[in-house]
């Protein structure tokens, strides 16, 4: 029996969009790569060496299904080999160039990064036999680590206008979970954070009740998912969340339960505790990301990634694209950027590991003397921040890991495991939310996109339909149908109104969406029509569906018409 205050998690969510094959640099299929080489494989690196140490840690990694099927992906491990020895050869090559400048500081940092590619190189290549997805699922298997799933692309869910598309979403990412992890997840990520309670929906034909998320999940057995902090214990949002909103777009209504509404709520929650939610009490739990260990990686004032000693992630190399110098203090233009010093930014990853060690023991000891209660910490970031953006992220998670897992006021939890050794002892009425800008819908729905929408919904009634008028397809009906309902979920990914709101690749992202758009609506005609394939037709069809190949066991099936009705478990 534990004599603990408390738990703690860290939960990353790992996700990217569909960019197999997709274009190169700086938008596509590098995407992938990037994330492999400076998040993935580091972090797999830090958690096999601390199992093999020993140290008895636990963790929470979220994966989307539309990035294991990448990862898992024969295609995108054969282009990451490429890549990988391309970056090694590019630093080596850097060894001679600042050695012929005679600059030994910089040539010292070309052999660091030369030795760095190649160490993620051989690590993907043989101690992972190139298998991301194997090598964290055996994590899974050993006790380590809990590997939740999500939506199948991230699509956004309450936007979207029909429960059969929820359904789908979420079908589908559950069977490409069992398919690769060999069994059912029992946690979710929700895409964004993105919930939306039960409802009832003003049609043409009257009043719809729409299920609340937690439906949805229940029917695929998932048992929790995770929240923004301001959805748990009410006023503005906070960290992350609180950016300002511009207008009515993306405002949310405060649809609560159909049971609840607000002034029913009783009190406002804590992230320290589990709930049961809405429609799915004693089924389905929520946990809140908790915004003070948060706010030690976002905060731009006083976040652990804005380090002087830290790496610059901005400036790049002209010939080779390394990144050789580091931040340097507040203020500073890229051109006067210090280089960088491996050595003394390894120090500061302890110094801030011990620090939020420290911080992690503080809190629930504080949360467990004032309420006599034991509670959890859910410190919930992006995975690729880790490494990629923040590049000593991935050390700092290592040594928090070994510090927490030696506490004797904390246990490293996972987020199923605190739920079925802590049952909730109260429901909670969730209002609509995300963790985007705002709390709301915002960065999904503007000025910018909002010109997607209504081409989504469209999509989303027509497949609809496809799947009530086919239940026994004969002939290639059947493909044509699956490979529609794959083009389907992949027009929908949240990623694309993302960054079109963002500016990050707006072009890239119309033109993305546009072009799934435009492969359904080819699909559906065809399938419409019934009959005869033409052999143009045929050679579409197999195009598609070798260029857009995830979900192999599709089902459009899912896509039948239930609104109102969440799904049989």
């Amino acid at each position: 029996m534990t004599n603990a205050s408390g738990a703690f998690t860290f939960v990353l969510h790992s996700h990217l969009p569909y960019a197999r094959q997709a274009g190169m640099w700086p938008h596509g299929e590098e995407w992938v790569h990037e994330a492999i080489a400076e998040t993935y494989v580091p972090l797999l690196n830090a958690l096999y060496d601390l199992a093999e140490e020993g140290v008895d840690y636990r963790i929470t990694i979220s994966v989307t299904p539309i990035l294991a099927e990448q990862l898992a992906d024969p295609l995108i491990q054969e282009h990451f080999l490429t890549y990988a020895e391309e970056r090694a050869a590019w630093a080596a090559a850097d060894i001679g160039r600042f050695e012929d400048a005679n600059d030994p500081e910089m040539k010292q940092l070309a052999i660091y990064y030369h030795h760095w590619y190649s160490r993620m190189l051989s690590s993907f290549r043989d101690r992972f036999k190139s298998d991301v997805i194997g090598a964290l699922g055996k994590l899974q298997e050993d006790g380590y680590v809990e590997v939740s799933t999500s939506a199948a692309t991230h699509g956004y869910l309450p936007l979207l206008a029909r429960d059969s598309s929820i359904y789908g979403q979420l079908e589908t990412g559950v069977q490409s979970y069992e398919r690769h992890f060999g069994r059912k997840p029992t946690a979710i990520w929700l895409p964004e954070c993105a919930y939306r309670p039960a409802y009832w929906d003003e049609t043409s034909d009257g009043q719809t009740q729409r299920p609340g998320i937690e439906s949805f999940l229940a029917a695929q057995g998932i048992r929790v998912f995770f929240t923004e902090t301001h959805s748990v214990e009410g006023g503005n949002p906070v960290g992350k969340a609180a950016g300002e909103a511009i207008g009515v777009y993306g405002a949310v209504a405060r649809r609560y339960t159909l049971e609840l509404t607000p002034s029913e709520q009783e009190e406002p929650g804590t992230t320290y505790k589990a709930y049961w939610v809405g429609d799915a009490a004693g089924e389905v739990a929520v946990l809140g990301r908790n915004s003070r260990t948060g706010q030690q990686v976002w905060s731009g004032d006083f976040g652990y990634p804005g380090d002087l000693w830290y790496r610059e992630f901005h400036r790049k190399d002209g010939v080779s694209g390394m990144q050789y110098w580091r931040i340097g203090g507040p203020g500073l233009d890229l051109g006067s950027k210090p280089t960088y010093d491996p050595d003394r930014a390894r120090e500061r990853t302890a110094d801030h590991a011990r620090h939020f060690a420290s911080l992690v023991e503080e809190l629930t000891t504080g949360y467990h003397e004032s309420t006599d209660q034991y509670g959890i910490i859910a410190s919930n970031y992006d995975t690729e921040l880790f490494g990629h953006w923040w590049f000593e992220g991935v050390d700092w998670i290592k040594e928090v890991l070994r510090l927490l897992a030696a506490s004797d006021s904390v246990d490293l939890t996972t987020a199923s495991t605190f739920i079925e050794e802590h049952h909730p002892d109260r429901v909670m009425a969730l209002p609509e939310s995300s963790w985007g800008s705002g709390g709301n819908h915002f960065t999904w729905l503007n000025p910018e996109t909002e010109w997607m929408w209504p081409i989504i919904h469209g999509a989303e009634r027509r497949m609809e339909n496809l799947a009530g008028a086919n239940p026994e397809p004969s002939g290639m009906q059947a493909d044509l149908l699956n490979q529609a309902a794959r083009e389907l979920l992949l027009l929908q990914s949240s990623d694309w109104p993302f960054l079109v709101t963002t500016g990050q690749a707006k072009d890239y992202a119309s033109q993305r969406f546009t072009e799934h758009v435009d492969r359904f609506q080819a699909l559906a005609d065809i399938a419409e029509r019934g009959g005869d394939v033409t052999t143009e037709e045929r050679d579409m069809l197999a195009a598609l569906a070798d260029r857009d190949n995830p979900f192999p066991a599709i089902d459009y099936r899912s896509f039948t018409e239930r609104q109102g009705n969440a799904g049989s478990r």
